[in-house]
Formats: C-alpha cells, sequence, structure tokens
C-alpha cells in the first residue's frame, strides 16, 4: 500500500515533462513545469512533515493525498487544452507542493512503531533499508512506466493514473491503524503536564492538611503542661501520642505523594518539546542534497552519451540497471554487523560512490555504460539508508517526520538543479563534462563524511517518537 502510494511522486515529475512537451511542443516549458514541480516539493516537503509531527500523520497524509489527485488532474486538463506555461508552471507547483511525502512518513511511523516495541538495532536497520529499497523501485519503476504510457498510448494516462493511486492508496496510508503508532508532540505533552499538575496539586494539599494536624497536636500539648501537676504525666503522654500519629500521618501521606508523582513519571508517556535541531543534522542533509546531485548529473550524462551513440532509448534501461543494483544493495545492508556503526558505513558508501564514479569518466561505448552505472548503483542505496538512520538517530523527539521531509526534499534539490545545470554542460562539453560533475559531488560527500566528528552521531540517542500505548 504504501509502496503504491509513494509510486505517484516518482512519476509525476518525468510524466509531466513528457506531457507537456507533447501537448504544447516546447521543450523549454516542460523544463519549466518539471523544474517548477521540483521546486514546490523542495520548499512545501519540510511544511508537510512538520504538520505531521505536530498534526499527526492521518489529517496531513489524508489532506495532501486529496489535494494532490486533485492538483495533478488539474495538470493534465490545462495541457491537454492547451494552457500557457506560466500556467502550466504554477499548476506544476501546485501539484509538487501537495506531494503527500508517503515515503518519509512511513520511515517515521516504522521507526516509532520499533521504538514502541523496543527493538534491537539491527531491526531499525532492516526497517530503515527495506524502506530506501522500496523508494529505489519506485523511482525506476515511475519513469519507466511512464515512458511505456508515452510510447503505448499519452503521458496523459500514466498521470491519470497517478492520480488514480495517490488519492486510493494515499488515502489507505493515512487511515491506517498504524497512523496512530505516531503521536501528535503537543498532545503528548499536553497529557504529561495535566497528569503532573494533579500530582503537585494533591501533594500540596495533603502536605497543607498535615501541617494543620501538627500544629493542632502542639497546641493540645501546650494545654495539657498547664494544667495540674497531677495530670501533666498523661497530658505529656498524650501529647507524644498526638505527635506520634501525626509524624505517622505525614510520613504516609508524602509516601503517597512519591506514589502519584512517580505514577506519573512512570505511565506518562515522556514526551519533551521539540527542540532546535542539532548541528550535526545539517551535514547529514548536505550529504543527500550531493547524493542527489551526483544522480542527476549522471542522469544527463546518460542521456547525453546514449544520443551520441545513436541509441536514446538506452537512456531509461541504463537507469533501471542502476536502480535494480542500488536496490539489492539495499536488501543487503540488513546483513551488516551491528559492529560496523553508522558513521563508518557513511563513509565507506561515500568513498565507494566516488572510486566508482571514475570508470564513467572514460566511458565511451554502450557496453561500457551498462557496465559502470551498474557497478556504481552499489554505492547509492547503502549512502541513502545510512544517512536516514543517521538523521533518526541525531534528530530531537517529536521532529523525526519532519526531518525526514527535508532530507527527503534535499536530495529531490540537489537531483533537480543537477539535471538543470548538467544537462546544459552536457550538450555543450559533451557527457564526459556531466560525469565529472558527478565525480565532483561525490568526491565533496566523501570529504564531508570523513570530516563529520564521530561522536556527534555516536553519542545522541535514538529520537523517540511519542508513541500510543494502546494497539
Amino acid at each position: 500500500m504504501s509502496f503504491l502510494g509513494r509510486l505517484p511522486t516518482a512519476t509525476i515529475q518525468f510524466g509531466s515533462v513528457l506531457l507537456v512537451a507533447r501537448t504544447s511542443g516546447s521543450l523549454a516549458a516542460a523544463g519549466l513545469t518539471g523544474g517548477a514541480l521540483a521546486i514546490g516539493q523542495v520548499v512545501c516537503g519540510p511544511l508537510v512533515g512538520r504538520l505531521a509531527d505536530r498534526h499527526g500523520q492521518r489529517t496531513v497524509v489524508l489532506a495532501c493525498s486529496l489535494a494532490n489527485a486533485l492538483a495533478i488532474t488539474a495538470l493534465v486538463a490545462g495541457a491537454l487544452a492547451g494552457l500557457g506555461t506560466p500556467w502550466l508552471a504554477l499548476l506544476g507547483a501546485c501539484a509538487g507542493a501537495s506531494v503527500p511525502l508517503i515515503g518519509p512518513l512511513a520511515r517515521a511511523r516504522l521507526i516509532a512503531l520499533a521504538r514502541r516495541d523496543k527493538a534491537p538495532e539491527p531491526v531499525i536497520g532492516a526497517a530503515l533499508s527495506l524502506e530506501s529499497t522500496l523508494d529505489e523501485i519506485s523511482f525506476v519503476l515511475g519513469p519507466a512506466l511512464v515512458g511505456l504510457a508515452a510510447v503505448v498510448s499519452h503521458p496523459a494516462h500514466a498521470l491519470l493514473t497517478a492520480a488514480l493511486l495517490v488519492s486510493l492508496c494515499g488515502t489507505a496510508f493515512a487511515l491506517h491503524p498504524t497512523a496512530m503508532a505516531t503521536r501528535p508532540a503537543a498532545e503528548g505533552r499536553a497529557v504529561v503536564s495535566a497528569r503532573e499538575g494533579r500530582a503537585r496539586i494533591q501533594g500540596r494539599a495533603a502536605r497543607g492538611g498535615l501541617r494543620g494536624l501538627l500544629a493542632r497536636a502542639k497546641a493540645q500539648g501546650r494545654m495539657a503542661r498547664a494544667q495540674a501537676d497531677g495530670r501533666m504525666a498523661r497530658a505529656q503522654a498524650d501529647g507524644r501520642t498526638a505527635r506520634a500519629q501525626a509524624d505517622g500521618r505525614m510520613a504516609s501521606a508524602m509516601a503517597h505523594g512519591r506514589t502519584a508523582r512517580a505514577k506519573v513519571q512512570g505511565r506518562a508517556p515522556r514526551t519533551e518539546a521539540p527542540g532546535r535541531m542539532p548541528r550535526a543534522v545539517h551535514s547529514l542533509r548536505a550529504a543527500l542534497a550531493l547524493q542527489g546531485a551526483m544522480f542527476g548529473a549522471c542522469q544527463a550524462g546518460i542521456t547525453a552519451l546514449t544520443e551520441r551513440l545513436g541509441r536514446p532509448e538506452q537512456a531509461g534501461l541504463v537507469y533501471a540497471a542502476m536502480g535494480v543494483m542500488s536496490a539489492v544493495a539495499g536488501l543487503a545492508m540488513a546483513a551488516v554487523p551491528a559492529r560496523v556503526g553508522l558513521t563508518a558505513r557513511w563513509r565507506a558508501a561515500t568513498g565507494a560512490a566516488f572510486v566508482l564514479s571514475l570508470p564513467l569518466l572514460w566511458t565511451g561505448s554502450l557496453v561500457g555504460l551498462y557496465a559502470a552505472v551498474t557497478v556504481l548503483g552499489v554505492a547509492y542505496a547503502p549512502h541513502l539508508i545510512t544517512v536516514f538512520g543517521l538523521t533518526e538517530r541525531v534528530v530531537p523527539p517529536g521532529r523525526l517526520a519532519e526531518a525526514m521531509a527535508v532530507a527527503t526534499s534535499a536530495l529531490v534539490g540537489g537531483q533537480a538543479l543537477a539535471v538543470a545545470v548538467t544537462g546544459r554542460l552536457a550538450e555543450t562539453y559533451g557527457p564526459t563534462a556531466a560525469f565529472g560533475a558527478a565525480s565532483l559531488a561525490a568526491a565533496l560527500a566523501c570529504a564531508l563524511a570523513l570530516t563529520a566528528p564521530a561522536g556527534s552521531y555516536a553519542s545522541k540517542s535514538h529520537a523517540r517518537v511519542p508513541v500510543n500505548t494502546r494497539p
């Protein structure tokens, strides 16, 4: 369900470019529409994640799924009606801004369920590997389906199918019982504050009552001592008895107050304020942006090289080869021993991406391109999985969905910007220039991973999402 719900996200950008290019005959209009769609997703993606943290995934995903389906349908209708480029770009921006981000929110939901059940770290890693693999498959399958629809019938059919999928599967994802696994942070804080407030009131009331009892006991003792000498011994005994009873009541009430506070601390979910994002998370976002730039530059280089070789139809298959190998590597990440820390995996993945991208600079044949790109796919998903795992580790409680959404936006933004820039480089200087930009992005990502202090990620507590105790 979540896989089908995230499939339209991988479909609409490429599909919008093909649709506008066919209906308007202008590649410039198609590029502007696709670019506006990517910008809308990058800008509004973090907002969707923040709203999900504050108001719960169910409401946000349901609203975004329906809005996204309407925006995609409006874009198709506008393109078929021959609207001008500014209107198509505006509709594309609306379609990108309303993407429900099912992939990042599914990651947050899985982590919340695992934390609630106190799952070990290998299980968390396996869950992130599965989610990243599903993303890989969707981003490979989505463009392939759009291309097939464009050849067989019309790109509009692919986009309308995407609108139907996001409305049905997005709604099902929003209404699924697991949506209650993530609890709005404000709601959790309100419950804790109310319970703690009641405990403090009860404690103060109990202490006030005990002080009154002590005062009365002391007064009785003074009156007893003022009486006749013959009754003094009995009065002193009565006073000692009263004080002993008062002390016993005080100890009992204090124990009751401590028990009440312990119950509040033990039963109430300890939900901290969202707080500010730590500095360490910015390096992770930069790493994802560089990974997106590397992939976007590879796309531009692959397109340019296949066109130079006279086989432009092979570009989609080359992308698919990279994606399939990346998905296989992502599934294999679950078998990595737990003793290999996330920081070490991050550095190894970026180093492998840089080294494996270098053969692209000397690739001039279709067979060599297939081999180089397929091998490069080995480093793509492991880096993605590791950075998402580090993000889950360092972000503060109550902001996990927002952090995942920002991470995804960084990846998409880096890819969209790199496609726009390196596409022009490839047209002017050939595919080697685009592949060189991909290697440069991989080198920067590797340098970032090597210079990042390991303690910033190893010592942080996990971002335990506020969860319901009820199933």
